[in-house]
């Protein structure tokens, strides 16, 4: 089994270039999903993210207000830059772990069922949670800030200037994109059309199938 890592930056459309990967073949998780799963009340990580980030980011029935998690871990530009890292990290500090042992978990049952197939974990924090050597392949998706910005700013309903201001304070919190381009074994440019991503995508594939079909 191959275990193939697929990351980028925030709005560079890694969900989309993972959908093109499983309409190929490919066997895909989020972490974003698994970490979602891991908030739900009752868990071990929702009772340690509420107890440092308190109920205020809590919706009225218990669960997690992702929204306001992210406001309250990534604060403000006004607030000093020390402060908003040592929040962040505390964030990953509880979450990361619980979801790279979910993840391995998962590849390791992918495996079981099937020796030859090709495992995607789709997370912005890859190499920021350390976690690159947990996967034999790297692929790292970009595009343009303005792109970016655009996207998100559709994703989340917001104007283009709230929408550049909130991606390049969650830009801050990565490693920029050429810092990831140097340790990717590929790299998908998502900057042009669909159909030029999905030929990127095939050619990647190709690769992936004859790594993971080899003894």
């Amino acid at each position: 089994m191959l275990k193939v890592g697929l990351t980028g930056g925030i709005a560079s459309g890694k969900s989309v270039v993972g959908e093109m990967f499983v309409a190929l073949g490919a066997h895909l998780v989020q972490a974003d999903r698994i970490a979602h799963s891991l908030m739900q009340p009752g868990e071990s990580v929702y009772n340690d993210v509420v107890r440092h980030f308190g109920r205020e980011i809590l919706n009225t029935d218990g669960s997690v207000n992702r929204a306001k998690l992210a406001g309250a871990a990534f604060g403000s530009a006004a607030e000093g830059e020390g402060s908003r890292i040592s929040r962040i990290a505390e964030l990953n500090r509880i979450v990361h772990p619980a979801v790279l042992r979910s993840q391995n978990e998962w590849m390791q049952a992918i495996g079981e069922q099937n020796p030859h197939a090709v495992a995607i974990v789709e997370a912005a924090l890859i190499l920021e949670a350390g976690a690159k050597n947990q996967f034999d392949t790297l692929i790292v998706v970009t595009c343009s800030e303005e792109q970016r910005i655009a996207r998100f700013a559709v994703r989340q309903k917001l104007g283009h200037d709230e929408a550049a201001a909130e991606v390049q304070r969650r830009m801050a919190a990565q490693l920029p994109d050429a810092e990831k381009i140097k340790v990717a074994d590929f790299v998908i440019d998502n900057s042009g059309s669909l159909n030029r991503t999905r030929d990127q995508v095939r050619t990647v594939w190709q690769e992936l199938q004859a790594a993971a079909e080899k003894p």
